[in-house]
């Protein structure tokens, strides 16, 4: 029997998401510094050579502006390699996220 009713509230939306990671990357000198814009699809390695201060700057914006925990099984290029890839990633760790 539940005695405790827990209240469930949606996950912010992808676009949402998107949004966010982009102005974070936008802002982050790490970016900047390689001097381009960065679209949706665009793959950052491809784009510029970014080492492990990016994927470690990722991973704590992320779980700090989300709360979403990236375990090191996680940490790839299909998840953290693009922008659209970033907020994809974290709407499908987020329950009931939606748009």
């Amino acid at each position: 029997m539940l005695t405790h009713e827990v209240e469930f509230t949606p996950g912010v939306s992808e676009s949402s998401i998107l949004s966010r990671v982009r102005s974070f990357a936008q802002g982050n000198s790490l970016y900047r510094q390689h001097g381009y814009v960065l679209d949706g699809d665009d793959r950052f390695y491809e784009k510029a050579a970014l080492d492990s201060k990016y994927v470690a700057a990722m991973i704590a914006f992320v779980e700090e502006e989300f709360g979403v925990h990236v375990s090191d099984c996680e940490i790839s290029e299909d998840n953290l390699g693009s922008l659209r890839a970033v907020a994809r990633f974290v709407a499908s760790k987020q329950p009931f996220a939606v748009g």
